[in-house]
């Protein structure tokens, strides 16, 4: 502890608060559109650690001196239990706002959902996922653009790709990956498919990648030397062109072999923009993977290959049930969650993760 009681580790974080906060409020700054991000992103995670810190200064400064005048006076004397109280509530708040965070909580998302296992039922059901998401995101005031999708034959998705982004900038704890990036795996259904005759239930899954998306070209440097871009035309389902130019765009990033490839858009320019998008996400969760043990094993438990056996949650119809393989989190009210309301599936992710968090700092 400082002099003053402060723990030591708050001290860097209230003088890093205190130095962004000058900068922020410095016009120049916001010419960099880029490093005006970065620095209100830092501002907001460091927020709740400044208010739970001047909660619990107050809360212990009113405790201490409350205890100097119960001496004397019978009336602090008996106001000194609910003040002491307070005081271990701050200090408790203050103990687990230290405990350090995912530093990607408050950004936005690239989603993609793929078919694996059971054909064109799979597809459809990456549909209703898409759909659910979607739905989640609007209760959540976010806004979701897809980027690319390839669609199957009955209306679902082989293949498809969404950005999902909040409208304006918030507390990190209610960002886009803080929420969503629990939602990487696979995902099991278990339900009578619209193609089956014999009115049997199938099972069948869909795979989940989640991926925080880089800000711009300031959080991943790309060298264009090290892209190859090929265009060519898009087509639609079952192959048929659906545009006469080469507006369609694959760009392979050479030294890592992550390749990305766009056809929404009808100008290649368009294309080529979301497909970079795409790339940086993908890039920046690659470096992420290499800086720390802690989010590559975060990545590692998302979906690699689409196979029942790796799954994260099961969606039974016939029981209207929802199930959760890694929180234990079960409910009747799988109707409901593939209408958005998918906040209490999320919460027991958050719960969880928070515990083993506050296990592994010893708090």
């Amino acid at each position: 502890m400082t002099h003053d009681g402060t723990p030591p580790a708050l001290v860097p974080l209230l003088a890093e608060h205190a130095d962004i906060e000058a900068q922020l409020a410095d016009p120049s700054v916001h010419t960099d559109a880029g490093r005006a991000r970065r620095l209100g992103r830092r501002y907001a995670e460091l927020g709740p650690v400044v208010q739970a810190y001047r909660e619990w200064r107050a809360a212990t400064d009113d405790a201490g001196a409350a205890a100097e005048l119960a001496v004397d006076d019978a009336a602090f004397a008996a106001e000194l239990p609910a003040l002491r109280a307070a005081a271990d509530a701050a200090t408790d708040r203050l103990r687990r706002v230290l405990v350090p965070r995912d530093p990607d909580d408050g950004r936005d998302v690239i989603l993609e959902i793929k078919a694996g296992e059971g054909g064109e039922e799979s597809a459809l059901f990456a549909g209703d996922l898409l759909r659910m998401y979607t739905r989640y995101a609007e209760r959540q005031g976010w806004a979701v653009q897809v980027l690319e999708a390839t669609e199957s034959d009955l209306g679902g998705y082989k293949d498809v790709q969404v950005a999902v982004k909040a409208r304006s900038a918030g507390a990190p704890e209610d960002g886009v990956w803080a929420h969503l990036k629990y939602e990487g795996g696979v995902h099991r259904v278990q339900r009578v498919p619209v193609t089956e005759s014999q009115g049997r239930i199938h099972t069948s899954a869909a795979g989940v990648m989640v991926f925080p998306e880089a800000d711009d070209e300031g959080d991943v440097a790309i060298d264009a030397n090290d892209l190859r871009i090929d265009v060519y035309r898009s087509s639609g389902p079952g192959g048929q062109s659906v545009n006469t130019t080469d507006s369609a765009v694959r760009i392979t990033h050479l030294p890592t072999g992550i390749v990305v490839s766009m056809q929404n858009e009808k100008s290649q320019l368009q294309n080529r923009e979301q497909a970079m998008r795409v790339l940086r996400a993908r890039l920046l969760a690659a470096r992420q993977e290499e800086a720390a043990a802690a989010a590559s094993e975060a990545r590692r438990s998302q979906v690699r290959t689409v196979d029942r056996s790796e799954r994260i949650r099961t969606y039974n119809y016939p029981e209207n049930r929802i199930a959760d393989h890694r929180t234990g989190y079960k409910a009747y009210n799988l109707d409901q969650v593939l209408d958005g309301d998918l906040g209490p599936v999320v919460a027991s992710a958050v719960a969880a993760d928070e515990a083993a968090r506050l296990a592994a700092a010893g708090a």
